[in-house]
Parts: C-alpha cells; structure tokens; sequence
C-alpha cells in the first residue's frame, strides 16, 4: 500500500504537467471504487476547468481547480497514476482518465478497486469529508516530542499502533513505523504511554529522518508501486528491519524478528530496539 513517501513522489512528479494544463474531459470504466464516480461534479465543476495547485494531505492527492473545486485522490491498496498521451492503448483496471489540454492524460489504475476519486464542489472543497479528523503532518511543525507525548499519555496500545493511527499523525503506515522505530532505537513492542520523554524526541526526528530519505529514493516498491513515469522507486534497498525477519540486523548482527500488531505484519531488533 503506497505511504506518504510513495504519495509525495506522486504528488511531485504531478505538479509541473498539471499545473496550468486545462481539463478536456474525465472518463470513468464504470467500475466503482471507494465510492462511486460524481459523475454530475465532474460534468459541473471538472470539465473546462484549469488545475492550479497540486498537494498532498496525510496519503491523499488534492488536485486544485481555479473555479475553487478539489479533485481528491487516492491509491488505496494497488492504485497508481501515470501520464501518457491519450492515444496509449488502455491497460486492465484503467478506471479514470483525465483527459488534459497538453495533450496529455493521467489515468488512475486500481486492480483491486480500493482507491479513490472523487471531486467536491467549490462550496465543499474546504470541508473535504475524507480530510477530516486527520492528525498532523509528521514532516510539518506540529508533529513534535511534546505532542507525542500528550497523545501517548495513558495509551496502553503499543507505540507503533499509535504511530500508525492517522488522528494522532497521518501517513506514517506499516513500513515507515517499523523503520522510524528502528532509527529511534525503541521497540515497537513499549506501551504507548511507557515510551519516556526522550524516546518520543527520537521517534519524532527519526520518523522525519526516515521519511525524507524514502522520499530522496523515490518511494518503496515491496510489490508494485511506480511513480507516474512507471518507475519503482529505491528505497527498500535500504530497509533496516522491514520484511527482513530471520535475516541479521545491519547494525548489531542480531536476527530481525517478526510479530503482528493490530494486525499487521511488524518488524524489528530485539538488540537494538529496547
């Protein structure tokens, strides 16, 4: 499932071909996503509209329309956006293509239809109801050791759980919370409300740390992320703990072990990590 870093690669490799670039036209296969295709926002507030700004929140893709309407995207479990020229043949699970004056045209393609796309009108677009009750931004100011700690205080659930939970700090999902942790040198095992004042300071810097250095490698590609230019990104080749159990840790030589927290797979030193 493509994270922050993955959706800031997106949203960077967007910005200079969307911007400025009048929309022609906006297609759906007619296969439902997350919810179903605003088929009339489109036709009313999409079509013949120019597209000013392109950013992203926690792992959701904002594309702005200068007639104040917010396209919102997201790739869900298997989504990826790519740029091509209209005329390419359409590939299985094409399920939207936006159709740009510069004879271009960015097609959402989700095989397992989780993703989404949808388009708010001018009066909703600052009240976006898939934006709301997110947490802060873990590389903006908000999101630091004081915060954490007010979140943390009294939690018993561990503190990758918190970490992973998108109203205390979006977009920080499985293998970023494992990697954050294992540059801070804390288990992810500790209860929340355990983890010291000092701990919660490196948590916050490493999760930065860790985030911008996926970001400089162009995202993680475990199983089929790819930037809009269909190229994998680089930085699982520098996974420390992430899908290495039974392997030795690159720091101490001790075994990666594995666990399941909330359900998800989660990785780390037992050495390292105390």
């Amino acid at each position: 499932m493509p994270e922050l870093p993955e959706v800031e690669v997106v949203c960077q490799g967007l910005t200079p071909s969307l911007i400025g670039r009048k929309i022609l036209a906006i297609n759906h296969s007619g296969k439902k996503l997350r919810c179903p295709f605003p088929r009339a926002a489109v036709g009313r507030y999409g079509v013949g509209t120019t597209v000013v700004a392109v950013t992203r929140r926690a792992k959701y893709l904002l594309i702005a329309l200068d007639n104040g309407a917010l396209i919102v995207i997201h790739l869900g479990m298997s989504g990826k956006l790519r740029l091509t020229r209209p005329e390419a043949p359409r590939l299985p699970h094409d399920h939207v293509r936006i159709r740009l004056a510069s004879d271009q045209e960015l097609r959402l393609n989700d095989a397992r239809r989780f993703g989404l796309f949808d388009l708010l009108p001018p009066d909703a677009a600052g009240a976006a109801k898939w934006l709301r009750a997110l947490g802060p931004e873990p590389l903006g100011g908000e999101f630091t050791a004081a915060y954490l700690h007010g979140k943390s205080q009294g939690k018993k659930m561990p503190i990758k759980n918190l970490l992973m939970d998108n109203r205390v700090v979006v977009g920080i999902g499985n293998i970023y919370a494992s990697e954050s942790l294992f540059e801070a040198r804390v288990s992810p095992l500790n209860p929340a409300g355990k983890v010291t004042p000092a701990a919660l300071k490196r948590i916050v810097a490493s999760s930065r740390k860790v985030l911008r250095q996926a970001i400089k490698a162009g995202g993680t590609t475990i199983s089929d992320f790819a930037n809009v230019r269909g190229e994998s990104g680089h930085f699982q080749l520098q996974l420390m703990v992430y899908d290495r159990a039974g392997r030795p840790c690159r720091v101490c030589g001790a075994t990666i072990k594995k666990t399941v927290l909330g359900g998800r797979s989660t990785f780390f030193c037992p050495h390292c990590q105390r």
